[in-house]
């Protein structure tokens, strides 16, 4: 018998809220407006943490990708230095391989005026550690080149 007092109250409740709405048309519109601006707002809001925070990253094995950084007591994260990715890429057993970016500012130049634009420097193995080709163009050659041996 409780479910159906629940029940009962709730409908009476639903006719009163809607009296004194049709008795009321200026709140009610407040109202309409108020909750269609809070719908709208929190859908928003939940596209976008939904696009960046909760769907995996677009890159095959994307949960075995780390982001490694340097620092310093002056510095709490500062981009690798190369030689030091160099060594780390040569010396690590611990991944299957490594990529290095570093964010830079470029002039862009061509018909009209030359723009600074924002880019990034990349190792020639970060695409193939992405697992991802690029849109147009080709990826950068990967070539081993021979050391010389000193004279014996």
């Amino acid at each position: 018998m409780l479910a159906g007092e629940l029940l009962a109250g709730l409908a009476q409740d639903l006719r009163y809220g809607f009296r004194t709405l049709r008795k009321n048309p200026g709140f009610t519109a407040v109202a309409m407006l108020a909750l269609a601006l809070g719908i709208g707002a929190n859908t928003a809001i939940f596209s976008v943490v939904n696009g960046v925070l909760l769907r995996p990253l677009a890159y095959p094995d994307a949960g075995r990708l780390l982001m490694i950084y340097e620092t310093t007591a002056e510095f709490r994260q500062y981009s690798v230095a190369y030689p030091n990715y160099l060594d780390w890429r040569r010396e690590t057993h611990s991944f299957t391989d490594m990529g290095a970016v570093r964010s830079g500012d470029f002039n862009f130049t061509g018909a009209g005026q030359p723009e600074q634009v924002s880019g990034e420097y990349v190792s020639a193995s970060l695409f193939p550690v992405l697992g991802v080709t690029p849109f147009l163009g080709a990826v950068f050659c990967l070539r081993k080149t021979a050391r010389a041996r000193p004279a014996r």
